[in-house]
């Protein structure tokens, strides 16, 4: 990579990369394998930069580029699950207990769902993608997207009734 173009993907990475991360934690609702994700991502981009010339469309290849490899990733039936040891404590500012505490419950709430269940909320209504959308992304049909998202929507509120008291899901 030249130095022009080093000087550029450097400055995407530094600008964009928190939120790539975010959708990538959203994905895969884990924080290393998010950041492998992300890693992922950004090294295939890497390879790609001299060819992406519009800088408008550059953050969408990067995030279309983590969608599959998820998809590929949950695909892969031999993969071993990684798990965390431990993590560090989250900072809880005092009077903000309320909102810590949802947090943990969608957290958990959301760990319960498969990784296609929350895939399909994320390309949903995070990224706002339509049904289509996500179906022609993910290579699936258009059924199988509203029969996910309507499942994960109910387990959700299996899971965590306390969090339809503050905004309904569906």
């Amino acid at each position: 990579m030249d130095p022009g173009f080093e000087a550029d993907f450097r400055k995407f990475v530094i600008d964009r990369s928190g939120a790539l991360f975010r959708t990538a934690y959203l994905l895969t609702g884990d924080r290393h394998t998010a950041e492998d994700l992300v890693q992922s991502a950004l090294v295939k981009t890497a390879a790609k930069w001299r060819s992406l010339r519009d800088p408008a469309a550059i953050e969408g290849y990067v995030r279309r580029v983590m969608y599959h490899e998820q998809v590929s990733w949950w695909r892969r039936r031999s993969r071993v699950a990684e798990v965390s040891t431990g993590q560090p404590p989250e900072r809880i500012d005092a009077g903000h207990a309320d909102v810590a505490d949802l947090r943990l419950v969608m957290r958990a709430a959301l760990a319960r769902l498969t990784p296609r269940q929350r895939t399909m909320l994320v390309l949903r209504y995070f990224e706002d993608l339509s049904e289509t959308e996500i179906a022609r992304l993910l290579g699936v049909r258009v059924g199988s997207v509203r029969s996910q998202i309507y499942r994960s929507l109910e387990r959700l509120k299996k899971a965590a009734p306390e969090l339809t008291t503050v905004r309904e899901f569906g």
